[in-house]
Parts: C-alpha cells; sequence; structure tokens
C-alpha cells in the first residue's frame, strides 16, 4: 500500500461515478476514514465543519459503494470511483457540480433535502 501525504491531516477526495464517469463531489478524508472506507467498501469521509467522520449516505441513505481508490502522481489526492445510490450532493442533487459559476442551475433536483435532513441541511 502506498504512503499517502497528507495535509493537516486530511487528503482530498474526489468522487466519480464508475459508470458515466460523471464527478460528483469532492470531499476531504483522514487516515481512518481512508482505512474505513478500503474495509468497508463504502466512502467514509472527514467532515471539518462537524470534525468528525462520517460514512456518505449515513442519513439519507444514499451510499457510495467504493469499486476501486486511486492515487495521483503526488500521492496527496485521491480519486474514488463508486456506484452512487441516490444523489451524490446533500442539496438533493445527483452531482454536488449542479451550478455554473453564474449561479445558473444545470441539473434536476432528484430529492428534497428538508424531507431528508429537516430543515438543518449539512
Amino acid at each position: 500500500m502506498l504512503t499517502l501525504n497528507y495535509k493537516d491531516g486530511l487528503v482530498p477526495v474526489v468522487v466519480q461515478d464508475a459508470c458515466t464517469r460523471d464527478v460528483l463531489m469532492m470531499a476531504y478524508a483522514n487516515a481512518q476514514a481512508v482505512e474505513l472506507t478500503i474495509q468497508t467498501g463504502y466512502a467514509h469521509y472527514y467532515s471539518r465543519s462537524r470534525r468528525k467522520l462520517w460514512k456518505k449516505g449515513e442519513e439519507s441513505g444514499h451510499l457510495q459503494r467504493v469499486l476501486r481508490v486511486l492515487v495521483d502522481c503526488d500521492e496527496d489526492c485521491l480519486l474514488y470511483e463508486v456506484e452512487q445510490s441516490g444523489a451524490a450532493c446533500h442539496m438533493g442533487y445527483p452531482s454536488c457540480f449542479f451550478r455554473t459559476i453564474e449561479g445558473e442551475v444545470v441539473a434536476e433536483q432528484v430529492f428534497d433535502p428538508d424531507s431528508v435532513y429537516g430543515k438543518r441541511s449539512p
């Protein structure tokens, strides 16, 4: 196994749909989250705002089954190739990349975040 270069204890993780190749999201993982991902086959991350580990889909049910983990050439970034159930974005979109820099929404919402998370969207 390669030795990852964690900056401040974290490594960025780009998440890609294994079938469509769409980029779904970007998150951070610490060593424990990476280990849990490899052990369980499901994506785990580290929340910088909540300062804790989390399993993608633990509240929404929209899990990411990790099919393969790739490491970049500098060993300081990961790419998870996943099978996504439901939506990747906590705002209800298939991908977190659902709007242009001008603010135009370019995707359709697939679930209402208030009905999944209540009024406190993550």
